[in-house]
Order: C-alpha cells, then structure tokens, then sequence
C-alpha cells in the first residue's frame, strides 16, 4: 500500500486520514496537543450522506517529528498557512527525491511558498471545496458537499484511483489559482460565520448575514479585477453574481441558491473552531489577503480590513455580533461617497 503522510492533523487532515487508512498506509504529523488528543481517542469520521468510519488509537500511525514523512510516496500538507514556511524547511531536510506534495490549505500562495524550498519535488496547489467540523477530540464531520480539486500533474495519476476508492475523488485542474481565487472569494464568509456564533446554514439563510458577505465579496471582486484575477465558476452561478444573489429576499434566496445552503446543520467555519479553540485564527490568509491585494493595486479594502481587525479583537476576547449591528459596522467603515443613501 502506498504511504502517505499528512502534515497538519487538524480538522481537514484529521478527516481526510481517516478516509484514507484503508487504502493507504497514512502518517500522521501534527502538534503535541492534537496528536496527544489521537492517541487517546483514536479518529471518527462522518459525513453529510450519513458515511461514518471509526479508527482506534493503536491502529493510528501518529507522529511529532517531521522525519516520520521519509517514507512517503505522497504528501498532503493542510496546516495553517501561517506554518507553511516552517513545513516546507522540514519536508526539504527528510523527503525522498521527486516526492509530490500537495497543498490543501487556504489561501493563495502556500504552493508557491513550498515550491520555493522544494525544487526537486512536484508541488501541486489544491483545495478542499467542503467544510469540516471537528465535533469533539478526534471526532471530525464533513457538513457540506463538493470534490476535491488538485492541479494537474502526471505526478498525481498513480493515486487518482485511492482517493476514488476512499471516497474523496480528485478533479485534476489547469487553472488552480483561479479555483483558488474563488475558494477564497467564499471564505471570506469565515469571519462573519465566526462573529455570529451560528452555524452556517442558519446564518446564510438570514439577509443581513448575506448583505455582510455581499459586502465583502464585491469589495473583493474590484480588487480581483484590479489585479487581472478571474475566479472559476466553482457554484451554479459566475462569481460576479453572487453578491447579487445573497442580496436577495429570504425566501427567494432559499430558490435561487439551494445549493448554497446544503449544509449539514452541525457545519461551523474553521474561524468560528479557532476561536472555539483559542488558536489563532487564518483570516491574514483570507480577508488579510483581500486588503494585501487592494494596497497592491493602489486601492482600499475596508470591509475586509474591517472583518481582519473584528476577528482580530475576538481572538484576545471572544466577541459576538448582532447582523444589523455587524452590517451597519462594515457599512460605516467605507468611504463616505461609497455608502447607501439609506440603509434598508
């Protein structure tokens, strides 16, 4: 059997092990508190469609030193972005030649930044389109729908069929950083979904939680354009609409964008986790990068700026928000010439 090794054993690393231990020998590599937490508890996992699996302690291969990955036929890389740098100097010190690794984190730039101290190794930029929820220890529920996408390399042919098998297929892209730009496009919902301290479906099926996102999604859009970025088409609709169509009245939201809001009752952020947890959160990597992108194009991103500095101030004490009191916030922190003439 083929090993892989997991670097980053959190929510998304957590769960996609566990899919995988049966048609792969998987490692593990994580943290003191996360792989302590394995030992004892082992890993579950379920999904949405009512999967569910069970892995015992003794049966896991769980490990603290990045030599652990020596062996490996393949890498799957899924700790915050905040970490990559660190990773990449580790895995260039222990990996086997021409070993690929693959980048599941959010974010725009982690391929790149592994690539840059990996030159001997196919580096591939993916994304994991479903959220994850760690439910309690090593107990990890996928809440949303979706495949997963990993760009194209022949690097990449020899485990299509393991991941088919372990019911995580893999959609081999040739426009990765576009994917990526429209997975982040909907990340930026991460922050809001955190500051209302609901679960997702109820947050996004509420209109002042949407014109929040709507908000942030058109500011990122102008920036996207500023900076000649065209995100895929990753929902039944183009990107360019979607702050049009979260606009929309309640219940003709709930038609038009169904898919949107089949998720899992449970499904939370990984911001909202983080801040469950107390750990930093990844939001420099999300809304950050929208504010990063605009002072590059010589532009303003202040609703994102704005979500930063909220998620920012929750981490040092946790802050809940009303909608109409988050969305007034964002509303006031633009330009005066750019706000509503009234506010409904």
């Amino acid at each position: 059997m083929p090993r892989i090794a997991i670097y980053g054993a959190g929510s998304v690393g957590g769960y996609l092990g566990a899919r995988l231990h049966e048609h792969a020998r998987v490692t593990f590599i994580g943290r003191h508190r996360v792989i302590d937490t394995l030992r004892l508890s082992g890993i579950s996992w379920s999904d949405l469609h009512g999967g569910s699996g069970r892995i015992g302690a003794k049966a896991l291969d769980l490990q603290l030193d990045p030599f652990a990955a020596a062996k490996a036929h393949l890498v799957l890389v899924t700790v915050k972005c905040s970490a990559t740098a660190a990773v990449a100097r580790e895995l260039a010190e222990v990996l086997a030649p021409g070993v690929p690794v693959i980048s599941l984190q959010n974010g725009l730039h982690n391929a790149k930044v592994l690539r840059a101290a990996l030159p001997g190794h196919p580096v591939l930029a993916g994304m994991v389109p479903f959220n994850v929820l760690r439910r309690d220890r090593g107990s990890f529920h996928q809440g949303s729908s979706g495949q997963l996408m990993v760009e194209a390399d022949p690097s990449l042919a020899p485990f299509l069929p393991l991941f088919a098998n372990a019911g995580l297929p893999i959609a081999t892209r040739n426009d990765m950083p576009a994917v990526l730009a429209a997975k982040l496009l909907l990340n930026l919902n991460n922050a809001i979904n955190a500051l209302s301290d609901l679960p997702l479906r109820e947050e996004l099926s509420q209109r002042r939680w949407r014109r929040c996102l709507a908000l942030a999604q058109r500011e990122a859009l102008a920036v996207f354009t500023a900076a000649g970025i065209h995100p895929a088409r990753l929902t039944p609709l183009p990107a360019r609409f979607l702050p049009h169509v979260l606009e929309l009245p309640d219940t003709l939201f709930q038609r038009v964008a169904a898919k949107l809001l089949a998720i899992d009752p449970l499904a939370r952020s990984s911001t909202w986790e983080d801040l469950e947890s107390g750990r930093a959160t990844e939001v420099d990597a999300i809304n950050g990068e929208i504010v990063r992108l605009a002072a590059q194009h010589g532009m303003t991103a202040p609703v994102n700026a704005r979500l930063v500095a909220l998620i920012r101030q929750s981490e040092r004490r946790r802050t809940t928000w009303q909608s109409e009191q988050l969305l007034q916030e964002l509303r006031q922190s633009r330009p005066a010439y750019e706000r509503p003439m009234a506010i409904l």
